[in-house]
């Protein structure tokens, strides 16, 4: 595995999931459980807190899942990677 992916075990995120992202690096890709994948950004909104971009996708049974900014509820960083507990998806 590239340390610059994350694997999910499943076909979306939700809130509370937690991914295991590369520090340092604000663009990777995400593969999902269903063998679907996306592109991430982890960026900061207008107040400066982490927010996660994830680019829109089609799930491996045809679901289209549009593009969507998550807040970061909590960023823990072990080495040379973070794990970020996602919070709401933003409208």
């Amino acid at each position: 595995m590239s340390e610059h992916v994350i694997e999910i075990p499943y076909s979306h995120l939700y809130p509370g999931l937690i991914l295991d992202a590369p520090a340092g690096a604000d663009d990777f890709l995400v593969l999902f459980g269903d063998d679907s994948e996306s592109r991430a950004q982890l960026l900061s909104d207008d107040t400066g807190r982490p927010v996660l971009r994830l680019g829109g996708y089609m799930t491996a049974r045809g679901t289209v899942i549009d593009e969507r900014v998550w807040t970061v509820r909590e960023s823990v960083r072990r080495g040379d990677r973070i794990r970020l507990r996602l919070g709401r998806s933003l409208p």
